[in-house]
């Protein structure tokens, strides 16, 4: 099956974020009306990699995500390298510093920001000392676009 694009509406909060009102996912479709998501969300929370999505075409035949049907079990971190930190910026730098880890993603210049997936099978509390230490020596923020009961189980104290 060819791969697609799904459509999701994102709500603004107030201070504008995310700078965007749609982001478009590329899929695989599954079913008539269920996709299987390939790429790692930007600004959509709740959604993963991997996981699949229940669409619907509007009349010119746009997909638009109207169902979350099953989680993938991947985690999704959005990391923003700060300019003036160690890394300066360099969203491959922050690529290969999980990479280790077993996490992939991709960044978006656009935005200056990478999208992580991490499997459900990657050492989750190193990835968030990594995170978590990154954030404190000013190498990067970051937040929390999907995770599982074992991400948040896994925290280091």
């Amino acid at each position: 099956m060819p791969a697609v694009k799904v459509h999701f509406d994102l709500p603004r909060d107030d201070a504008g974020w995310p700078p965007v009102a749609v982001e478009s996912l590329w899929a695989d479709t599954v079913g008539a009306d269920v996709v299987r998501l390939t790429n790692v969300p930007w600004f959509v929370r709740g959604v993963a990699s991997g996981d699949l999505i229940r669409v619907e075409r509007d009349g010119e035949g746009v997909l638009w995500a109207a169902e979350h049907l099953e989680w993938s079990g991947n985690c999704t971190i959005r990391v923003a390298p700060s300019p003036s930190g160690p890394l300066r910026g360099s969203r491959q730098r922050v690529l290969d510093t999980f990479q280790p880890f077993g996490v992939t993603g991709e960044g978006i210049q656009q935005f200056g920001l990478v999208a992580l997936e991490v499997p459900p099978g990657a050492d989750l509390a190193g990835v968030q000392r990594v995170l978590r230490a990154g954030a404190r020596d000013g190498w990067w923020d970051y937040e929390e676009g999907c995770v599982s009961e074992e991400w948040v189980a896994a925290a280091p104290d």
